[in-house]
């Protein structure tokens, strides 16, 4: 008789079990965005007035936004119309297992003028503000350049509550030359500097050579989220708004703690999220301004952005003088705000367990990198160095060489030291491998005279600390161990260091460099290889089926085969159809459980 009651309750709670996976699978599928973009040179946009080829995307630019959810599969169809080879990279995308989709010249060979590809990666695990620019021959300086958001899944609560609207705030330097007659001069020992600085594509309000100018409407009362990306070349700018403080609450991936500012400093390549209310009781226009930093820029110059916070039932324009920043000499006010952005413990991200489940406070270091920027003359020419070496970008991508030939003929494995810099300068291809799953620390020291920003392919990273003058062992007890930020992009002041922890857990090829595109350009770049001996494709993916073949590996001669052979990808078709397939599945395993229940 006992037995006889036990079984069925066994039965139901095993029934229940398994519905609740059937729901969680449900929960957690993942949709399928596909894009085309067709890339192409404009000379009727003319942000600044000035006759100039600007790249835009579907006819836009900036270019459209790409706007998903976590763990969305993202298609992008690539339409090549410029007269020079393309490649696209996601800026903060950390392309998990996949370093193939990454879209840079180590891992990718160009998209040939006329032709196209399909990018295909996912925003697995992520939530953020991210931006997506081209990579390669100095494009970004033309434009190509456009908003990414991950949003939170519905199961996954904000920390926050939610704005009445969302905003995307592409600001960035800007050539009034064409990118190609810049790229051209580079190398030549005049420095040429952009001279404006544009939101959202469009120049300075009031400015008399601006073809038109930014404006955002909103309704008094009402709360707004603004993501804020520098997608410029090469100015740090502080951002503000007339009358109206921001509360951060995100910066590339992170819940942070919420703190309220008058002002925010934003870097080469970084992206923030901000809220603010329109808290006014005189309902006008307000000004919107991004002001360069280490700069003379006086209030009506170009290179100060201004664009427009327009209260919906406003009839008076903007007016008074401009809302006053920080002295952008004044270092210190940049250093003190960076160190007091901590990462929010107390909430998730991406997933629903707290950010502070996961932290830096014990955990043992492997390696140590120290790495110095700095500029040199090679062969009579400026170049950007990182130890003294000056990246050389090979003709075959090194990813393509490592899966085929373990790198060979194309570049050595640390070649170049991690820790010290060279005697004499030279031009060469520096990958550097890091132990994977091993702690790293990367230390960057910043022997320029402008602030540097450094960005990290494939991972966020933890900002530890940053000082002034040379880094040393002993600079370790000033490291921030318990709630430091993590993110992909950091700022290194000149004369000045910042040093990050990172785990190498996701095997690839990836960039580490210079977000300003002029020191990128020149040299100030490395590779880190992350390498995992297992072939299992749950490790890190296969080449797609549509790989493009360039150097050592030309379309017209099959490569030989991979070193370790891996499994042959999925077929596109069940690729296309894998979420669909998942949530046919839980759904059918639903029913059938609830089936089952009712029989009890």
């Amino acid at each position: 008789m006992v037995a006889c009651c036990v079984v069925p309750k066994l039965e139901q709670f095993v029934t229940y079990a398994i519905v609740l996976l059937a729901l969680s699978v449900t929960i957690a599928t993942s949709d399928d965005i596909f894009l085309d973009w067709h890339v192409s040179l404009d000379f009727n946009v003319q942000p600044v007035n000035a006759l100039q080829p600007v790249i835009t995307i579907n006819g836009m630019f900036p270019g459209p936004l790409i706007n998903a959810t976590t763990n969305d599969n993202i298609n992008v169809n690539v339409f090549n119309d410029l007269d020079e080879p393309l490649l696209f990279t996601w800026n903060g995308i950390e392309q998990r297992l996949n370093s193939w989709q990454d879209g840079v010249s180590g891992t990718n060979c160009p998209i040939q003028p006329g032709k196209n590809w399909t990018y295909v990666f996912q925003a697995k695990d992520q939530i953020g503000t991210f931006s997506y620019f081209p990579s390669i021959n100095f494009l970004k300086a033309g434009g190509g350049f456009g908003p990414i958001r991950v949003n939170n899944r519905p199961v996954i609560s904000v920390p926050f509550p939610k704005p009445e609207a969302e905003f995307d705030l592409l600001i960035g330097d800007w050539y009034q030359s064409s990118y190609k007659d810049i790229r051209s001069r580079l190398v030549a020992s005049d420095v040429i500097f952009p001279e404006w600085m544009l939101i959202n594509g469009k120049g300075p309000y009031m400015n008399p050579i601006s073809k038109t100018y930014e404006t955002f409407s909103v309704t008094q009362g009402k709360t707004y989220l603004l993501r804020i990306s520098n997608v410029g070349t090469a100015w740090s700018f502080n951002f503000r708004i007339q009358n109206h403080q921001m509360v951060l609450v995100e910066t590339e991936g992170s819940y942070v703690d919420q703190i309220q500012l008058e002002s925010l400093d934003v870097h080469v390549g970084q992206s923030y999220s901000v809220l603010v209310t329109a808290n006014q009781n005189n309902a006008a226009d307000y000004y919107i301004v991004a002001s360069p930093k280490l700069s003379i820029a006086t209030n009506n110059s170009s290179l100060v952005g201004i664009a427009v916070l327009h209260y919906d039932n406003s009839t008076t324009p903007a007016n008074g003088s401009l809302p006053s920043g920080p002295n952008p000499f004044d270092l210190q006010f940049s250093i003190n705000q960076v160190k007091s952005i901590r990462w929010n413990l107390t909430t998730g991200a991406a997933r629903p367990n707290p950010q502070g489940t996961f932290n830096v406070t014990n955990v043992t270091i492997s390696q140590t990198f120290i790495l110095q920027a700095s500029t040199a003359t090679i062969d009579r020419l400026s170049r950007y160095t990182v130890n003294n070496v000056s990246y050389l970008t090979p003709d075959t991508p090194l990813k393509l060489a490592d899966y085929y030939a373990n790198g060979s003929g194309v570049y050595e494995l640390d070649a170049y030291s991690k820790n010290s810099s060279i005697a004499n300068a030279v031009r060469g291809v520096f990958v550097a491998s890091a132990l994977h799953k091993g702690w790293a620390e990367i230390v960057l020291q910043n022997n320029l005279d402008s602030i540097d920003s450094w960005h990290l392919d494939g991972y966020s990273f933890f900002v530890v600390g940053l000082g002034e003058g040379e880094w040393r062992p002993e600079s370790r007890f000033t490291y921030n161990l318990y709630d430091p930020v993590a993110r992909s992009t950091v700022q290194v002041y000149p004369g000045g260091w910042s040093a990050l922890y990172v785990f190498p857990d996701n095997p690839g090829m990836w960039n580490l460099r210079s977000q300003k595109l002029r020191n990128w350009y020149l040299g100030e770049e490395l590779y880190v290889r992350v390498y995992d001996p297992d072939p299992n494709p749950a490790k890190e993916r296969p080449p797609p089926q549509n790989l493009l073949k360039c150097g050592k590996y030309q379309p017209s001669t099959p490569p030989p085969a991979p070193s370790v052979s891996p499994p042959p990808p999925n077929p596109p078709s069940k690729a296309y159809s894998l979420h669909k397939t998942r949530s046919l599945i839980a759904i059918i395993t639903t029913a059938i459980c609830f089936f089952y229940i009712g029989l009890y």
